[in-house]
Protein backbone atom coordinates (compact mmCIF):
# COMPACT_ATOMS: atom_id res chain seq x y z
CA UNK A 1 0.00 0.00 0.00
CA UNK A 2 1.39 3.58 -0.51
CA UNK A 3 1.36 6.16 -3.56
CA UNK A 4 3.47 3.92 -6.03
CA UNK A 5 0.71 1.14 -5.92
CA UNK A 6 -2.07 2.93 -6.96
CA UNK A 7 -0.62 6.07 -8.76
CA UNK A 8 -0.41 6.56 -12.81
CA UNK A 9 2.79 7.67 -12.57
CA UNK A 10 5.83 9.45 -10.76
CA UNK A 11 4.47 8.38 -7.80
CA UNK A 12 2.41 10.31 -6.76
CA UNK A 13 -1.57 8.81 -7.11
CA UNK A 14 -3.85 10.94 -9.76
CA UNK A 15 -5.34 14.09 -8.06
CA UNK A 16 -3.30 13.72 -4.56
CA UNK A 17 -2.89 17.15 -3.32
CA UNK A 18 -0.93 16.29 -0.30
CA UNK A 19 2.54 15.50 -2.24
CA UNK A 20 2.20 11.75 -1.75
CA UNK A 21 0.79 11.60 1.29
CA UNK A 22 -2.43 9.80 1.71
CA UNK A 23 -4.29 10.89 4.98
CA UNK A 24 -5.22 7.76 5.54
CA UNK A 25 -1.76 6.47 6.42
CA UNK A 26 -0.94 4.70 3.51
CA UNK A 27 1.88 6.06 2.13
CA UNK A 28 3.27 6.82 5.65
CA UNK A 29 3.20 4.06 7.62
CA UNK A 30 3.42 4.11 11.36
CA UNK A 31 2.17 7.25 11.05
CA UNK A 32 3.15 9.66 14.46
CA UNK A 33 1.17 13.24 14.69
CA UNK A 34 3.49 15.98 16.88
CA UNK A 35 1.34 17.10 19.53
CA UNK A 36 3.88 18.47 20.95
CA UNK A 37 5.16 20.58 18.10
CA UNK A 38 3.48 23.92 18.89
CA UNK A 39 4.94 23.93 22.47
CA UNK A 40 8.36 25.70 23.04
CA UNK A 41 10.91 24.67 25.67
CA UNK A 42 11.76 26.56 28.94
CA UNK A 43 14.19 28.86 28.46
CA UNK A 44 18.05 27.51 28.81
CA UNK A 45 16.99 23.93 27.43
CA UNK A 46 18.53 22.48 24.31
CA UNK A 47 16.25 20.65 21.94
CA UNK A 48 16.78 16.71 22.08
CA UNK A 49 18.92 15.74 20.02
CA UNK A 50 17.45 12.31 18.82
CA UNK A 51 15.03 12.09 15.79
CA UNK A 52 13.18 8.99 14.67
CA UNK A 53 13.86 8.63 10.86
CA UNK A 54 11.75 6.57 8.81
CA UNK A 55 13.10 3.87 5.96
CA UNK A 56 10.97 2.06 3.27
CA UNK A 57 7.60 0.09 4.70
CA UNK A 58 7.49 -0.04 8.71
CA UNK A 59 10.72 0.08 9.60
CA UNK A 60 12.04 2.96 11.58
CA UNK A 61 15.06 3.88 13.56
CA UNK A 62 16.75 6.03 16.12
CA UNK A 63 19.51 8.69 15.16
CA UNK A 64 21.89 11.22 16.98
CA UNK A 65 22.22 14.93 15.69
CA UNK A 66 25.34 14.76 16.16
CA UNK A 67 26.02 18.13 13.58
CA UNK A 68 22.78 20.15 15.59
CA UNK A 69 21.02 20.11 12.02
CA UNK A 70 17.59 22.36 11.64
CA UNK A 71 15.33 19.15 11.01
CA UNK A 72 12.02 19.38 10.55
CA UNK A 73 9.35 16.42 10.49
CA UNK A 74 9.74 14.91 6.41
CA UNK A 75 13.14 16.29 5.17
CA UNK A 76 15.28 13.57 3.49
CA UNK A 77 18.56 12.86 5.31
CA UNK A 78 21.76 10.65 4.96
CA UNK A 79 22.12 8.47 7.64
CA UNK A 80 25.21 6.35 9.11
CA UNK A 81 24.91 2.66 7.70
CA UNK A 82 26.93 -0.59 7.84
CA UNK A 83 28.98 -0.34 5.34
CA UNK A 84 28.20 3.34 3.97
CA UNK A 85 25.31 5.44 4.23
CA UNK A 86 21.14 4.85 3.81
CA UNK A 87 18.61 7.78 3.01
CA UNK A 88 15.62 7.46 4.80
CA UNK A 89 12.96 10.49 6.27
CA UNK A 90 12.66 12.49 9.32
CA UNK A 91 9.22 11.64 11.17
CA UNK A 92 9.76 12.74 14.98
CA UNK A 93 11.49 15.17 16.24
CA UNK A 94 12.10 17.51 19.58
CA UNK A 95 10.19 15.92 22.56
CA UNK A 96 8.14 13.78 21.13
CA UNK A 97 11.24 11.75 19.87
CA UNK A 98 12.22 11.58 23.56
CA UNK A 99 8.86 9.72 24.37
CA UNK A 100 9.53 7.36 21.03
CA UNK A 101 12.92 6.14 23.01
CA UNK A 102 11.24 6.02 26.52
CA UNK A 103 8.76 3.79 24.97
CA UNK A 104 10.23 1.14 22.30
CA UNK A 105 14.06 1.25 23.45
CA UNK A 106 13.98 2.29 27.18
CA UNK A 107 17.43 0.55 27.83
CA UNK A 108 19.04 2.24 24.51
CA UNK A 109 22.54 4.13 25.42
CA UNK A 110 23.25 7.41 23.51
CA UNK A 111 26.83 5.81 22.89
CA UNK A 112 25.18 2.99 20.87
CA UNK A 113 23.39 5.39 18.77
CA UNK A 114 24.39 6.32 14.75
CA UNK A 115 24.57 9.92 13.69
CA UNK A 116 22.99 11.47 10.94
CA UNK A 117 25.23 12.68 8.34
CA UNK A 118 24.04 15.26 6.26
CA UNK A 119 20.52 16.33 4.28
CA UNK A 120 20.27 14.67 1.47
CA UNK A 121 21.62 16.46 -1.35
CA UNK A 122 19.38 16.12 -5.23
CA UNK A 123 22.13 13.20 -6.00
CA UNK A 124 21.61 11.07 -2.82
CA UNK A 125 17.36 11.34 -3.61
CA UNK A 126 18.19 10.13 -7.52
CA UNK A 127 20.23 7.34 -6.62
CA UNK A 128 17.27 6.56 -3.40
CA UNK A 129 14.64 6.19 -6.37
CA UNK A 130 16.59 4.36 -8.36
CA UNK A 131 17.26 1.82 -5.80
CA UNK A 132 13.38 1.75 -4.98
CA UNK A 133 12.99 0.99 -9.04
CA UNK A 134 15.09 -1.74 -8.74
CA UNK A 135 13.50 -3.42 -5.80
CA UNK A 136 10.69 -5.48 -7.46
CA UNK A 137 12.83 -7.04 -10.07
CA UNK A 138 15.41 -7.72 -7.80
CA UNK A 139 12.62 -9.73 -5.45
CA UNK A 140 11.71 -11.82 -8.68
CA UNK A 141 15.05 -12.86 -9.36
CA UNK A 142 15.65 -13.96 -5.94
CA UNK A 143 12.86 -16.18 -5.86
CA UNK A 144 13.96 -17.66 -8.96
CA UNK A 145 16.86 -18.26 -7.53
CA UNK A 146 15.30 -19.75 -4.02
CA UNK A 147 13.43 -22.21 -6.24
CA UNK A 148 16.38 -23.62 -8.34
CA UNK A 149 18.09 -24.53 -4.82
CA UNK A 150 14.93 -26.12 -3.33
CA UNK A 151 14.87 -23.88 0.06
CA UNK A 152 11.49 -23.78 1.57
CA UNK A 153 11.80 -20.49 2.22
CA UNK A 154 9.45 -17.00 0.67
CA UNK A 155 11.31 -13.91 0.50
CA UNK A 156 8.38 -11.24 0.61
CA UNK A 157 10.75 -7.93 0.27
CA UNK A 158 13.54 -6.08 -0.55
CA UNK A 159 14.70 -3.22 0.35
CA UNK A 160 18.06 -0.78 -1.36
CA UNK A 161 20.46 0.57 0.90
CA UNK A 162 20.68 4.64 -0.04
CA UNK A 163 23.79 4.28 -1.52
CA UNK A 164 22.75 1.53 -3.84
CA UNK A 165 25.69 -1.03 -2.11
CA UNK A 166 23.94 -3.38 -0.35
CA UNK A 167 20.25 -4.70 -0.16
CA UNK A 168 18.32 -6.32 2.41
CA UNK A 169 15.88 -9.46 1.63
CA UNK A 170 12.94 -10.12 4.06
CA UNK A 171 11.98 -13.82 3.70
CA UNK A 172 9.35 -16.10 5.88
CA UNK A 173 10.08 -19.85 6.59
CA UNK A 174 8.33 -22.39 9.03
CA UNK A 175 11.91 -23.98 10.24
CA UNK A 176 15.83 -23.48 9.44
CA UNK A 177 17.33 -22.66 6.32
CA UNK A 178 20.71 -22.70 4.73
CA UNK A 179 21.07 -19.95 2.17
CA UNK A 180 24.97 -19.94 2.28
CA UNK A 181 24.88 -20.89 -1.39
CA UNK A 182 22.22 -18.96 -2.34
CA UNK A 183 23.77 -15.69 -1.28
CA UNK A 184 26.70 -16.62 -3.27
CA UNK A 185 24.27 -16.69 -6.38
CA UNK A 186 22.49 -13.40 -5.48
CA UNK A 187 26.47 -11.70 -5.00
CA UNK A 188 27.87 -12.62 -8.39
CA UNK A 189 24.17 -11.99 -10.26
CA UNK A 190 23.37 -8.93 -8.72
CA UNK A 191 27.09 -7.60 -8.01
CA UNK A 192 25.87 -6.14 -4.52
CA UNK A 193 25.95 -6.99 -0.70
CA UNK A 194 23.80 -9.62 0.48
CA UNK A 195 22.02 -9.37 4.04
CA UNK A 196 19.09 -12.04 4.80
CA UNK A 197 16.92 -11.33 7.46
CA UNK A 198 13.87 -13.82 8.50
CA UNK A 199 10.51 -11.65 9.92
CA UNK A 200 7.49 -13.40 11.48
CA UNK A 201 3.85 -13.49 9.20
CA UNK A 202 2.59 -10.21 11.43
CA UNK A 203 5.97 -8.82 10.26
CA UNK A 204 5.38 -9.81 6.91
CA UNK A 205 2.27 -8.72 6.67
CA UNK A 206 2.56 -5.05 8.55
CA UNK A 207 5.94 -4.70 5.79
CA UNK A 208 3.65 -5.26 2.63
CA UNK A 209 -0.09 -3.63 4.17
CA UNK A 210 -3.28 -4.72 2.68
CA UNK A 211 -6.83 -4.00 2.98
CA UNK A 212 -8.50 -6.33 6.10
CA UNK A 213 -12.25 -7.85 6.04
CA UNK A 214 -13.57 -4.64 7.81
CA UNK A 215 -12.54 -2.40 4.82
CA UNK A 216 -9.94 -0.56 6.51
CA UNK A 217 -6.16 -1.15 6.32
CA UNK A 218 -4.08 -3.37 8.24
CA UNK A 219 -3.79 -2.68 11.51
CA UNK A 220 -0.27 -3.87 12.09
CA UNK A 221 1.03 -1.30 9.07
CA UNK A 222 -0.78 1.85 10.24
CA UNK A 223 -0.04 2.17 13.88
CA UNK A 224 0.01 -1.34 15.72
CA UNK A 225 3.67 -1.95 16.71
CA UNK A 226 3.08 -4.33 19.60
CA UNK A 227 2.13 -7.81 18.53
CA UNK A 228 0.70 -10.10 21.43
CA UNK A 229 -0.27 -13.91 21.35
CA UNK A 230 -3.95 -14.39 20.43
CA UNK A 231 -5.67 -17.35 21.39
CA UNK A 232 -8.79 -19.22 20.47
CA UNK A 233 -10.16 -18.47 23.52
CA UNK A 234 -10.51 -15.02 22.74
CA UNK A 235 -12.99 -16.11 20.27
CA UNK A 236 -14.68 -18.35 22.87
CA UNK A 237 -15.25 -15.28 24.90
CA UNK A 238 -17.17 -13.21 22.53
CA UNK A 239 -19.31 -15.97 21.34
CA UNK A 240 -17.62 -16.18 18.19
CA UNK A 241 -17.66 -19.26 15.50
CA UNK A 242 -14.31 -20.77 15.36
CA UNK A 243 -14.66 -20.90 12.04
CA UNK A 244 -10.53 -20.11 11.02
CA UNK A 245 -11.43 -18.91 7.49
CA UNK A 246 -12.70 -15.55 9.09
CA UNK A 247 -11.00 -15.43 12.60
CA UNK A 248 -7.44 -15.25 10.24
CA UNK A 249 -6.03 -11.97 9.03
CA UNK A 250 -4.03 -11.48 6.49
CA UNK A 251 -0.96 -12.87 7.86
CA UNK A 252 -3.07 -16.31 8.62
CA UNK A 253 -2.84 -16.36 12.20
CA UNK A 254 -5.52 -15.24 14.24
CA UNK A 255 -6.63 -11.35 13.93
CA UNK A 256 -5.02 -9.14 16.22
CA UNK A 257 -8.42 -7.18 17.01
CA UNK A 258 -9.98 -10.41 18.63
CA UNK A 259 -8.22 -9.02 21.72
CA UNK A 260 -9.72 -5.30 21.52
CA UNK A 261 -12.99 -5.99 23.56
CA UNK A 262 -11.60 -8.89 25.40
CA UNK A 263 -11.50 -7.72 28.63
CA UNK A 264 -15.01 -5.99 28.43
CA UNK A 265 -16.51 -9.32 27.72
CA UNK A 266 -14.22 -11.09 30.70
CA UNK A 267 -16.08 -7.85 32.81
CA UNK A 268 -19.46 -8.89 31.64
CA UNK A 269 -19.40 -12.54 31.88
CA UNK A 270 -18.56 -12.44 35.63
CA UNK A 271 -22.60 -12.11 36.48
CA UNK A 272 -22.95 -15.45 34.49
CA UNK A 273 -23.51 -18.78 35.23
CA UNK A 274 -20.89 -21.16 33.86
CA UNK A 275 -22.41 -22.48 30.11
CA UNK A 276 -21.95 -25.86 31.01
CA UNK A 277 -24.46 -26.17 33.70
CA UNK A 278 -27.32 -28.18 33.16
CA UNK A 279 -31.22 -27.58 34.20
CA UNK A 280 -33.34 -30.30 35.97
CA UNK A 281 -37.37 -29.63 35.24
CA UNK A 282 -40.02 -31.99 35.48
CA UNK A 283 -40.23 -31.54 31.94
CA UNK A 284 -36.85 -32.93 31.31
CA UNK A 285 -33.10 -31.70 31.50
CA UNK A 286 -32.34 -28.43 29.71
CA UNK A 287 -28.80 -28.20 28.62
CA UNK A 288 -27.15 -24.46 27.47
CA UNK A 289 -27.13 -23.49 23.51
CA UNK A 290 -25.55 -19.86 23.16
CA UNK A 291 -24.97 -16.40 25.17
CA UNK A 292 -26.01 -13.53 23.91
CA UNK A 293 -23.48 -11.18 26.33
CA UNK A 294 -25.12 -8.06 25.09
CA UNK A 295 -29.15 -8.46 25.41
CA UNK A 296 -27.95 -10.56 28.99
CA UNK A 297 -29.61 -13.75 27.53
CA UNK A 298 -28.68 -17.37 28.22
CA UNK A 299 -30.48 -19.63 25.35
CA UNK A 300 -31.35 -23.44 26.72
CA UNK A 301 -33.43 -26.34 25.00
CA UNK A 302 -34.72 -29.85 26.46
CA UNK A 303 -32.52 -33.26 25.52
CA UNK A 304 -35.63 -34.72 23.96
CA UNK A 305 -37.16 -31.87 22.86
CA UNK A 306 -34.95 -29.69 20.60
CA UNK A 307 -37.07 -28.77 18.01
CA UNK A 308 -39.41 -27.02 19.97
CA UNK A 309 -37.18 -24.30 20.23
CA UNK A 310 -34.86 -22.43 22.55
CA UNK A 311 -35.99 -20.92 25.74
CA UNK A 312 -34.34 -17.24 26.36
CA UNK A 313 -33.86 -16.69 30.14
CA UNK A 314 -31.55 -14.02 32.13
CA UNK A 315 -28.48 -15.30 34.11
CA UNK A 316 -30.66 -14.15 37.64
CA UNK A 317 -32.83 -17.00 36.31
CA UNK A 318 -30.91 -19.29 35.20
CA UNK A 319 -28.70 -18.80 39.01
CA UNK A 320 -32.52 -19.32 40.60
CA UNK A 321 -33.17 -22.42 38.86
CA UNK A 322 -29.70 -23.71 39.71
CA UNK A 323 -29.81 -22.97 43.41
CA UNK A 324 -33.46 -25.46 43.65
CA UNK A 325 -31.30 -27.67 41.79
CA UNK A 326 -29.22 -28.01 45.03
CA UNK A 327 -31.68 -27.92 47.39
CA UNK A 328 -33.23 -31.02 45.08
CA UNK A 329 -36.35 -29.25 44.36
CA UNK A 330 -37.45 -28.89 40.34
CA UNK A 331 -39.52 -26.89 38.62
CA UNK A 332 -41.72 -27.58 36.20
CA UNK A 333 -40.91 -26.30 33.14
CA UNK A 334 -38.50 -23.41 32.31
CA UNK A 335 -40.98 -21.30 30.29
CA UNK A 336 -42.60 -20.50 33.77
CA UNK A 337 -39.09 -18.59 34.60
CA UNK A 338 -39.70 -15.94 30.95
CA UNK A 339 -40.36 -13.25 32.91
CA UNK A 340 -40.77 -10.62 29.79
CA UNK A 341 -40.39 -10.45 26.30
CA UNK A 342 -36.55 -9.31 25.77
CA UNK A 343 -36.64 -6.27 23.89
CA UNK A 344 -33.36 -4.18 22.58
CA UNK A 345 -33.62 -0.72 21.28
CA UNK A 346 -31.93 -0.68 18.30
CA UNK A 347 -29.37 2.23 17.93
CA UNK A 348 -29.99 4.83 15.91
CA UNK A 349 -27.63 4.90 12.70
CA UNK A 350 -29.26 7.59 10.57
CA UNK A 351 -27.30 10.48 11.85
CA UNK A 352 -24.08 8.79 12.74
CA UNK A 353 -21.54 11.75 11.85
CA UNK A 354 -23.89 14.74 12.62
CA UNK A 355 -24.65 15.39 9.19
CA UNK A 356 -28.19 16.41 7.96
CA UNK A 357 -30.74 14.98 5.90
CA UNK A 358 -29.65 15.01 2.16
CA UNK A 359 -33.63 15.98 1.42
CA UNK A 360 -33.53 18.69 3.24
CA UNK A 361 -33.91 21.13 0.49
CA UNK A 362 -36.70 19.10 -1.58
CA UNK A 363 -39.57 21.10 -0.06
CA UNK A 364 -38.03 24.74 -0.25
CA UNK A 365 -39.31 25.19 -4.35
CA UNK A 366 -42.66 24.22 -3.65
CA UNK A 367 -45.92 26.26 -3.90
CA UNK A 368 -48.16 26.51 -1.02
CA UNK A 369 -51.44 25.03 -1.63
CA UNK A 370 -54.14 28.33 -1.92
CA UNK A 371 -56.93 28.17 0.30
CA UNK A 372 -60.34 27.56 -1.61
CA UNK A 373 -62.88 30.32 -1.15
CA UNK A 374 -66.42 29.01 0.15
CA UNK A 375 -69.29 29.19 -2.08
CA UNK A 376 -71.62 31.51 -1.28
CA UNK A 377 -75.03 29.93 0.23
CA UNK A 378 -77.61 29.49 -1.72
CA UNK A 379 -81.47 30.74 -0.99
CA UNK A 380 -82.46 27.09 -0.53
CA UNK A 381 -79.44 26.49 2.20
CA UNK A 382 -80.56 29.91 3.28
CA UNK A 383 -84.07 28.98 4.19
CA UNK A 384 -82.65 25.39 5.81
CA UNK A 385 -80.32 27.62 7.71
CA UNK A 386 -83.42 30.11 9.08
CA UNK A 387 -85.79 27.02 9.73
CA UNK A 388 -82.73 25.48 12.35
CA UNK A 389 -82.82 27.78 14.77
CA UNK A 390 -81.27 31.06 16.06
CA UNK A 391 -77.86 29.32 16.51
CA UNK A 392 -78.16 28.26 12.73
CA UNK A 393 -78.24 32.47 11.75
CA UNK A 394 -75.95 33.43 13.94
CA UNK A 395 -73.44 31.15 12.15
CA UNK A 396 -74.65 32.22 8.82
CA UNK A 397 -73.80 35.69 9.89
CA UNK A 398 -70.26 34.98 10.47
CA UNK A 399 -70.31 32.65 7.26
CA UNK A 400 -71.22 36.42 5.33
CA UNK A 401 -69.06 38.45 7.53
CA UNK A 402 -66.24 36.36 6.32
CA UNK A 403 -67.15 35.62 2.66
CA UNK A 404 -65.30 38.85 0.55
CA UNK A 405 -67.07 41.90 -0.31
CA UNK A 406 -67.59 43.00 -3.78
CA UNK A 407 -68.51 46.25 -4.72
CA UNK A 408 -71.27 47.64 -5.98
CA UNK A 409 -71.57 49.40 -9.10
CA UNK A 410 -72.92 53.00 -8.43
CA UNK A 411 -76.74 54.22 -8.24
CA UNK A 412 -78.14 56.74 -10.24
CA UNK A 413 -80.34 58.71 -8.05
CA UNK A 414 -81.69 61.12 -10.40
CA UNK A 415 -84.74 59.68 -11.44
CA UNK A 416 -85.56 58.18 -7.98
CA UNK A 417 -88.37 59.19 -6.43
CA UNK A 418 -87.69 60.40 -2.67
CA UNK A 419 -91.30 60.35 -1.87
CA UNK A 420 -92.17 57.24 0.29
CA UNK A 421 -95.78 55.88 -0.40
CA UNK A 422 -97.50 54.70 3.10
CA UNK A 423 -100.06 51.68 2.26
CA UNK A 424 -102.83 50.37 4.82
CA UNK A 425 -102.70 47.10 5.45
CA UNK A 426 -105.16 46.61 8.72
CA UNK A 427 -104.17 48.63 11.26
CA UNK A 428 -100.20 49.04 10.31
CA UNK A 429 -98.73 51.20 7.61
CA UNK A 430 -95.42 50.01 6.02
CA UNK A 431 -93.04 52.49 4.60
CA UNK A 432 -91.68 52.00 0.88
CA UNK A 433 -89.12 53.26 -0.71
CA UNK A 434 -89.16 52.61 -4.71
CA UNK A 435 -85.68 52.02 -5.94
CA UNK A 436 -85.07 52.84 -9.72
CA UNK A 437 -81.97 52.42 -11.69
CA UNK A 438 -80.92 54.79 -14.53
CA UNK A 439 -81.64 52.34 -17.80
CA UNK A 440 -84.81 50.53 -15.48
CA UNK A 441 -87.35 52.66 -17.57
CA UNK A 442 -85.85 52.62 -20.90
CA UNK A 443 -84.85 48.83 -21.04
CA UNK A 444 -88.24 46.34 -21.88
CA UNK A 445 -86.45 43.29 -19.58
CA UNK A 446 -86.60 45.61 -16.58
CA UNK A 447 -90.32 45.09 -15.55
CA UNK A 448 -89.96 41.44 -15.91
CA UNK A 449 -86.75 41.13 -13.79
CA UNK A 450 -88.66 43.96 -11.45
CA UNK A 451 -91.71 41.48 -11.38
CA UNK A 452 -89.30 38.80 -10.07
CA UNK A 453 -87.53 39.17 -6.81
CA UNK A 454 -83.81 39.29 -7.19
CA UNK A 455 -81.83 37.09 -4.34
CA UNK A 456 -79.75 40.19 -3.78
CA UNK A 457 -83.16 41.29 -2.80
CA UNK A 458 -84.08 38.36 -0.69
CA UNK A 459 -80.31 38.57 0.96
CA UNK A 460 -80.58 42.03 2.46
CA UNK A 461 -84.12 42.04 3.20
CA UNK A 462 -85.57 40.08 6.01
CA UNK A 463 -89.23 39.91 6.17
CA UNK A 464 -90.37 41.58 9.44
CA UNK A 465 -94.05 40.80 11.07
CA UNK A 466 -96.36 43.54 10.62
CA UNK A 467 -96.75 46.11 13.59
CA UNK A 468 -99.78 45.76 15.76
CA UNK A 469 -100.51 48.40 17.61
CA UNK A 470 -102.09 48.23 20.80
CA UNK A 471 -105.87 49.35 21.47
CA UNK A 472 -106.17 52.51 23.35
CA UNK A 473 -108.49 53.88 25.40
CA UNK A 474 -109.51 56.70 22.94
CA UNK A 475 -110.59 53.63 20.58
CA UNK A 476 -113.20 52.17 23.36
CA UNK A 477 -114.59 55.47 23.44
CA UNK A 478 -115.65 56.20 20.52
Amino acid sequence: MGCTSCSSGGGTPRGCKNNGTCSSGGCNKLEVYDWLANMSLPAGHSPYDIVEVRFKNSRKAFYRNAKNLSLQPGDVVGVEASPGHDIGVVSVVGELARIQVQKKSPGLKPMEIKKIFRIATQEDIDKWIKGRALEKDLMFESRTLALQLNLEMKISDVEYQGDLTKATFYYTAEGRVDFRQLIKDMADNFKIRVEMRQIGARQEAARLGGIGSCGRELCCSTWLTDFRSVSTSAARYQQLSLNPQKLAGQCGKLKCCLNYELDSYLDALKSFPRSDTKLQTEKGTAFHIKTDVFKRQMWFAYEDSFAAGLIPLTPERVSEIITMNRAGKKPTELKEFVKEVFVVKEPDYSNVVGQDSLNRFDGLNTKKKKKRKKRPATNEQRKDVTASGPSANTDLKKENDNRPKTPRPPRNLSNQNTDSKQVDKGDAKVNKAPRNLLNEANSPASSAENAKPSDNNNRSRNKRKPFKRKPNDSDNKE
